[in-house]
């Protein structure tokens, strides 16, 4: 009795062996950061020095201090993360959605094509803007020389924000596409065909059958994508510099010049910064659910 015991606790210490590593890196690399960056916000810290708890004056002054820079600066970096965010994501949910209903139609090089739209989103982001930085330069790009385009693309509006918003969506819509694309073949194929008996076209079953059969990808995929994109550093970092004008500097550009960059640092104010915009990512994501949810 007493070994059947001892075996059993042994069986019972396998999860915590495959799970403890992921709990512990999780600990480590995402929760006590988080915690700890919610904590700088409330305090006046330069990385250096002991942090000074200050309350809420870092939020007083991004909120409200008209005067100061960091209000210009969050309010700058806010407006533009939320128009990059309403742009790109109908296009990051349609377009692979549209593209998955074509695969699913089992065309000729059907598996070539969808390792070709798939491709991108398995690349650095460092390495898709050096290679749209090459395409769209003024100086040496071949879509400048081909068809004779004077304008700098990356330097003029409203070009800068169609570059960022095209690259965007090349690079990224590859995972949702399989997500739908496997979604859409477990559609059910009676349902599918008794509805082309009963004399519904393919648009109609699409929107009827297909579309209500997979809303759950959908809604996964339209509030991971919405956040992704809230997060969004790299494309206007590297590809636009936030300009012309900072008319691309979206917030995350902000918080990492203020919190490291050349100067005395504001990590506090950066943290400020950087809660403010989770906050709106969870309220975001919680409006997602409640539009997306089931309705009886």
């Amino acid at each position: 009795m007493s070994k059947n015991i001892a075996r059993q606790r042994k069986l019972n210490l396998w999860p915590a062996f495959f799970v403890g590593p992921h709990i512990l890196l999780f600990i480590v690399f995402f929760l006590f950061p988080s915690v700890y960056g919610i904590y700088i916000a409330f305090t006046e810290w330069n990385l250096f020095t002991s942090p000074e708890f200050v309350g809420l004056d870092n939020f007083k002054t991004i909120l409200f201090d008209q005067e100061s820079s960091f209000h210009d600066q969050f309010y700058n970096g806010l407006k533009n993360t939320f128009l990059f965010v309403v742009i790109t994501v109908p296009f990051c949910i349609i377009v692979p959605l549209v593209l998955a209903s074509a695969l699913l139609a089992k065309p000729k090089l059907h598996r070539l094509f969808q390792s070709i739209f798939y491709l991108p989103s398995l690349f650095a982001i460092s390495a898709v803007m050096i290679i749209w930085q090459f395409l769209l330069s003024l100086s040496y790009g071949p879509l400048n020389n081909y068809f004779d385009i004077s304008t700098n693309m990356l330097n003029t509006q409203p070009y800068a924000w169609i570059a960022l918003v095209v690259v965007t969506v090349w690079w990224s819509i590859g995972a949702n596409m399989i997500i739908y694309l496997a979604a859409l073949n477990g559609v059910s194929k009676d349902l599918m065909e008794a509805a082309e008996l009963d004399g519904a076209g393919a648009v109609s079953r699409f929107f009827k059958i297909s579309l209500p059969s997979i809303k759950y990808q959908i809604l996964f995929t339209t509030v991971m994508t919405t956040i992704a994109q809230f997060n969004v550093y790299g494309q206007p970092l590297m590809l636009t510099g936030g300009g012309p004008t900072d008319s691309t500097r979206v917030l995350l550009m902000d918080i990492q010049q203020n919190a490291f960059g050349k100067g005395i640092s504001i990590a506090g104010v950066s943290s400020a910064m950087a809660v403010m915009l989770g906050i709106c990512i969870m309220i975001v994501s919680a409006f997602q659910f409640i539009l997306l949810r089931d309705r009886d």
